[in-house]
C-alpha cells in the first residue's frame, strides 16, 4: 500500500470535515463481530476508529457478539452448538457458558482494546441496572404455524432503558455492551447481538446503526454488492431465499431500526481496514446502506 503524500493526506482530512460537523454530538451504534473481532490487525483498526469518532465529538456505543468464542468454549466443555433460524439453541448449561464468555472474556477484551487505543470504555451487560429487559423468545415454525419452536434461554427484548448509557456518554465514556438480557424474575437470556444493537440504536434515536460483517454487505443472487436498498427490496430477497441463515437476524434488526427512527443503517465489511471511518467520514462507503423507506 502506498503512503499518501502530504497533499493527499490533507485532502483526506478535509473530506472528513463535513461529516465530522454533521455527526458531532450524534449517537452511532456499532455492532462489532466477525473477522474484525478475531484478526489482530483489524482489532487495532476498529479500536482506533472508535476512539477517533469519540474524540471528534460523536457518541459511540459498541454492542459485541462472540459466536466463535462461545463455540470454542462449548467445544472445550464437550457441547455442540446448534442453531435454528440463525438463533443459538441455549439450554441452562449453554447459557452459563454464553454469559461467562460474552459478559466476561469477550466484553473485557473489547474494553481493553479500546482503552489501549486511548479511549475510556466501560463494559456492561443488559443485566447492569436492568438495562435490557427480556422475555423468552419463541420462533415461528414454518411447517406448522400453530406450533412455536422453543430455543431455550434465548431472549426477545421487552424494553431497553437508555439512562445508564446516557450517563456514561455524557461523562466521556464509551459503553461496550454484551448482548445478555434479564427477565422479570431475574432469569438470564442470550439475545442475538444484531437484535440488541438495533434496539439500542432505536431507543437512543441514533443517527446511524453500523453492523460489521464478514461479507461485503448485502449481496444479490449473483453475489454482487447492493450499495443501497429499501425495506421492500429486502422483503422480496428474504422471500425468494437470497437472504438466509445468519443474515436474517442482521437484516431483521437493521430493518426494524430503519423503520423506527434510526436515520441510516449500514451493513459493512469488517474485513476492510478502518471500515468504520471509511463508512462514516468519507465519500467511499464499504457496504450496504438501508434507507428508512
Amino acid at each position: 500500500m502506498t503512503t499518501p503524500n502530504p497533499a493527499q493526506q490533507a485532502a483526506i482530512l478535509a473530506e472528513a470535515l463535513p461529516y465530522i460537523k454533521r455527526f458531532h454530538g450524534r449517537t452511532i451504534v456499532v455492532k462489532y463481530g466477525g473477522n474484525a473481532m478475531t484478526d489482530e490487525h483489524l482489532k487495532q483498526c476498529f479500536a482506533r476508529d472508535v476512539v477517533l469518532l469519540k474524540l471528534v465529538g460523536m457518541n459511540v456505543v459498541v454492542v459485541h457478539g462472540g459466536g466463535p468464542q462461545i463455540e470454542n468454549m462449548l467445544t472445550r466443555v464437550g457441547k455442540k452448538g446448534e442453531f435454528i433460524q440463525g438463533m443459538r439453541v441455549t439450554d441452562a448449561e449453554t447459557m452459563e457458558v454464553v454469559e461467562m464468555v460474552l459478559g466476561g472474556q469477550v466484553n473485557k477484551d473489547v474494553v481493553n482494546l479500546i482503552n489501549h487505543a486511548g479511549g475510556k470504555a466501560v463494559g456492561l451487560t443488559g443485566k447492569d441496572s436492568s438495562m435490557i429487559r427480556a422475555k423468552k423468545l419463541m420462533l415461528p415454525n414454518k411447517d406448522n404455524p400453530e406450533a412455536l419452536i422453543d430455543v431455550g434461554q434465548v431472549g426477545d427484548i421487552v424494553q431497553v432503558d437508555p439512562s445508564l448509557i446516557g450517563h456514561l456518554e455524557s461523562s466521556g465514556f464509551i459503553p461496550v455492551i454484551a448482548p445478555i438480557g434479564v427477565g422479570k424474575d431475574g432469569e438470564t437470556y442470550n439475545i442475538n447481538a444484531d437484535v440488541v444493537a438495533g434496539k439500542v440504536a432505536e431507543v437512543l434515536k441514533a443517527e446511524k446503526l453500523v453492523l460489521l460483517t464478514n461479507t461485503p454487505g448485502v449481496l444479490d443472487k449473483a453475489g454482487q454488492l447492493i450499495t443501497g436498498i429499501t425495506p421492500k427490496q429486502i422483503d422480496d430477497m428474504v422471500e425468494d431465499g437470497t437472504l438466509s441463515g445468519g443474515m436474517l437476524p442482521k437484516i431483521g434488526s437493521a430493518l426494524d431500526a430503519a423503520r423506527n427512527g434510526v436515520k441510516s443503517v449500514h451493513i459493512i465489511d469488517g474485513r476492510v481496514e478502518h471500515a468504520l471511518l471509511l463508512e462514516i467520514l468519507t465519500d467511499h462507503g464499504v457496504g450496504t446502506m438501508i434507507k428508512s423507506h
